[in-house]
């Protein structure tokens, strides 16, 4: 494992109001701080520094980037972690992958558990795993790689990762799951929340909100 260098670059805003705040988490950045003082340095007090006011709704993995929410009050963050407990929050990801899946489109249903003698990694177990499911869609396909578009229709930790791994085809970058091909083939985990589709808690609107892929 890499040891933590968080990057200089600032999260981008995507979209703020005086109850939420989304931004674009930039790759090697935690989402919450991590045990120790050097760990201190993250998404939260990044956001906190200029929203004091932010509070966690939900976390991506320190080497993915993409859409990150907070909550500007309790009463959102519970409206908002509601969203995603209840599956009423689209999520969409990016992901650069080993190989090409055949067919190019599918759902991956393998339920997921902590390996805990290796930790944080997780695996398949089918006796104690959690059920999880990803649909991916092929959009495009090179030589030794293909880009995929993926739907997390669970929000298990790691579940994209083990998901794409355990069909064969592993994100690119990625140190845990990666064979070693897959894992020099990009210089980080080529995966990127790209978007976020909900109804506003508060207002009852839609929210569409979009991060490009950087990579």
């Amino acid at each position: 494992m890499t040891l933590y260098a968080p990057p200089p670059a600032w999260p981008e805003i995507i979209y703020a109001d005086e109850t939420l705040v989304a931004i674009d988490k930039p790759s090697g950045l935690l989402s919450v701080p991590g045990r120790g003082e050097d760990k201190a340095d993250c998404a939260l007090s990044r956001v906190q520094a200029e929203y004091p006011d932010a509070l966690t709704v939900h976390r991506l993995d320190m080497a993915t980037s993409g859409l990150l929410l907070f909550a500007r009050s309790k009463e959102m963050q519970r409206a908002l972690s509601g969203l995603f407990a209840r599956g009423e929050m689209a999520k969409r990801y990016m992901a650069d992958v080993w190989g090409t899946p055949a067919p190019g489109t599918g759902e991956i249903s393998l339920p997921l558990i902590t390996d805990w003698p290796r930790r944080p990694l997780q695996k398949v177990d089918w006796a104690l795993g959690k059920p999880s499911t990803t649909r991916f869609e092929t959009l495009s396909a090179h030589s030794e790689t293909a880009r995929l578009a993926l739907t997390p229709l669970t929000g298990r930790s790691h579940q994209l990762r083990v998901h794409l791994a355990e069909i064969g085809h592993p994100i690119l970058g990625d140190e845990f799951y990666a064979h070693a091909r897959a894992l020099a083939a990009a210089p980080r985990l080529a995966l990127h929340a790209t978007s976020l589709h909900f109804t506003h808690p508060a207002t009852g609107l839609p929210v569409d909100l979009e991060a490009r892929v950087p990579f």
